[in-house]
């Protein structure tokens, strides 16, 4: 077993206020602290999904775990071929690997705390992400930063198969623009 020990001396404070946001309503992200601000121990952003919004679509990270805790609302999250609806107070930690997605709960609002350890610079990320969205760039860009940001796309027939039931019982379902990996 390796330790990981972050190297940073001051202690990373981030008032709601002062932090960036990206994206608008139904789906916006704060960005709190990045990599380089905890030495590498973690990122992490609040993400806010209005009315059953999509979060992000099915990937995976090969070197960081990602933890996902609702402060609020419904969320539905992927982890490996499991799709899990999780309340306010609930956490689910999905290891280096393992492929992922979220979404708020068809009609509802959810409000996440998200962390990935350790960190990965992702404020870029999410800047391009909303490049994408106001379409400065192409969907088809993200695939050439996937190795930067260690976010790897795929397909998952869960989530499809969740995206379907949905489709069946007449939700309107977003499909957020992401590249065929």
């Amino acid at each position: 077993m390796s330790l990981f020990v972050p190297k940073f001396d001051e202690s990373v404070i981030v008032r709601e206020a002062e932090a960036e946001v990206v994206g608008r309503a139904p789906t916006t992200v704060r960005l709190l602290a990045d990599s380089s601000r905890t030495g590498g121990a973690l990122s992490t952003q609040r993400v806010t999904l209005q009315g059953g919004a999509d979060g992000a679509e099915p990937h995976w990270h090969d070197n960081s775990a990602e933890m996902f805790f609702l402060l609020d609302g419904a969320a539905e999250i992927l982890s490996g071929d499991d799709v899990v609806t999780a309340g306010p107070g609930d956490l689910v930690v999905v290891p280096p690997g393992k492929p992922h997605a979220f979404a708020a709960v068809p009609g509802a609002d959810a409000d996440l705390l998200i962390v990935i350890t350790p960190g990965v610079e992702r404020f870029e990320y999410f800047r391009h992400l909303q490049r994408v969205a106001l379409g400065e760039a192409t969907p088809e860009s993200l695939l050439e930063v996937q190795e930067l940001y260690d976010n790897h796309f795929m397909r998952s027939e869960a989530w499809d198969g969740r995206r379907r039931w949905r489709a069946r019982a007449g939700e309107t379902v977003s499909q957020a623009q992401v590249p065929d990996p």
